[in-house]
């Protein structure tokens, strides 16, 4: 259910800003986003599964709270992000 090493280090790969860079607004944002999806395919299979659907709602709740600080900080960079991820605002 959660992300493989590789996932997480390829994810981080195209999201960087720069090198070494695990901790931008766009790293986090798109790390969340993934497990996220990764959670939803397993609620669709597992539909009684309520501790796993408060994780998802509680990642969901933080990628919104990301992406509202983004918003604040730079609209540039946050409408870039929302098109690389595919999310409608």
């Amino acid at each position: 259910m959660s992300l493989t090493k590789k996932q997480k280090q390829q994810v981080i790969k195209d999201f960087q800003l720069f090198e070494g860079d695990t901790g931008s607004p766009e790293v986090q944002v798109a790390l969340l986003t993934a497990s996220i999806q990764e959670l939803t395919d397993h609620l669709k299979q597992h539909k009684k599964d309520d501790h796993s659907r408060r994780g998802l709602l509680k990642q969901v709740a933080k990628r919104r709270r990301l992406l509202n600080f983004l918003k604040t900080r730079s609209e540039d960079r946050y409408k870039e992000l929302l098109k690389k991820l595919g999310l409608s605002k």
